[in-house]
């Protein structure tokens, strides 16, 4: 694991400092990079494919990605965060960068997204580890909640600039060249913030470091990791298939959309921040769940670019509540000096989603068409917010994050 060096004090440290706020201003240009990146539908059949071979190319992509994070987890114990972020910001630029050049449907576009999809996959893992290694446990769910709403301000920007790219950049090469060359330089410039984030970082190797199948047997996460697949799901729906949707209606661009969610979700973070222990993060699931399905179930009868804001705010609504519960949940039966190993693999479920479900939507869509996707996600998710509504515990004593004197005792123990 990877830690900067406090000195003890009878106080709890504040979590909102200047690393929180490093932290914070890395992820919305991540985001902002990757939300740039959601015209890669329209990048596709501009170069003459169909959207089953989008499915294709990401599910490709994912699937490397995926294979990628158990090696990844298991570096992040043996070598620190920052050798591994570093790295993985490299992988992201080159994807990005080499996905604007590129103008081939063979080979070459499915490595660079899978260059794109693995650095990506490293750098939102690197952070969330990282973040994570910086405050008491009863507050994880609190301030992964909090950086993860930097996500929601890099959607917004991401999306509005690609919107005005594709209006005011002749059609054509010139459109994809400024949509995917502008992640690959927000890249560098995110490079050289986590080398400042991570300069005082010491890493401590643990004595032993299993690879991540052994740690995912021995401390198996639990249901959770059904939910983390619905949100592959999900965001697969929003981030891929949505440009398709809102273009074959003339919508006038995803942006709308994107803010809608994003503020959405912006405020419910905020305003819910404490509920993993207030609420329970079990209903914060069956809740999340089922935002995201109400929103896909509205979509097919928008007509209007206005009327995207209601399932924007839906769908904004239960990203804010799934994404902290979810990782908290799924990483606290891992013991502090393997949490970077199981973020990674709870990460990894949501790539399963996308793997699993991406050539099937694009599949749903050549030959059925795209109403007919949206009512499937949203069946599937309903189907498993009412399943999980019966099996899981609700109780938030046992719902709620371990009290930190409890944890460090245990964690004691196991060293």
């Amino acid at each position: 694991m990877s830690i900067t060096p406090i000195v003890p004090t009878n106080q709890e440290e504040p979590i909102y400092n200047r690393l929180f706020w490093l932290c914070y201003l890395a992820n919305v240009i991540l985001v902002t990079a990757n939300a740039l990146t959601f015209r890669f539908a329209d990048l596709i059949t501009y170069l003459g494919g169909t959207e089953e071979l989008v499915g294709d190319i990401v599910s490709c992509g994912v699937f490397v990605a995926l294979i990628a994070r158990f090696f990844m987890g298991q570096g992040i114990d043996r070598y620190g965060v920052r050798r591994l972020w570093a790295i993985s910001a490299v992988v992201f630029v080159i994807g990005a960068g080499g996905t604007a050049l590129c103008r081939s449907l063979d080979w070459e576009i499915f490595a660079l997204r899978t260059f794109f999809a693995t650095g990506i996959a490293g750098m939102f893992t690197c952070s969330v580890v990282h973040i994570q290694q910086k405050v008491p446990h009863h507050r994880r769910t609190e301030v992964i909640g909090s950086l993860g709403s930097s996500g929601f301000v890099g959607i917004i920007l991401g999306t509005q600039i690609s919107d005005w790219m594709m209006r005011w950049f002749a059609p054509g090469n010139a459109q994809f060249y400024a949509v995917f060359g502008t992640p690959a330089v927000l890249g560098l410039l995110y490079f050289i913030i986590v080398l400042t984030i991570t300069r005082n970082d010491i890493h401590r190797r643990p004595r032993f470091t299993p690879a991540a199948h052994q740690l995912l047997f021995r401390y198996w996460p639990g249901q959770v990791v059904v939910i983390a697949i619905m949100m592959g799901l999900s965001f697969t729906v929003v981030s891929v298939f949505l440009t398709r949707f809102v273009t074959q209606r003339g919508l006038g661009g995803i942006g709308t959309f994107f803010a809608g969610y994003a503020i959405s979700a912006f405020v419910i973070r905020i305003l819910t921040r404490r509920w993993g222990e207030t609420v329970g993060r079990n209903k914060m699931i069956i809740m999340g769940l089922m935002g995201h399905a109400i929103g896909h179930i509205i979509l097919p009868s928008i007509t209007r670019e206005w009327q995207l804001i209601g399932p924007s705010i839906l769908c904004g609504f239960g990203h804010a509540l799934l994404f902290p519960a979810v990782v908290s949940l799924g990483t606290e039966s891992f013991p502090k000096h393997y949490r970077g190993t199981g973020t990674t693999i709870v990460l990894g479920f949501f790539d399963i989603g996308a793997i699993v479900f991406a050539p099937i939507l694009g599949s749903i869509i050549d030959n059925w068409g795209i109403v007919p996707m949206f009512y499937t996600s949203a069946s599937i998710m309903t189907l498993t917010a009412t399943v999980y509504s019966v099996t899981a515990n609700h109780s938030v004593s046992k719902d709620a994050a371990v009290p930190q004197e409890l944890c460090a005792t245990l964690e004691e123990a196991l060293d």
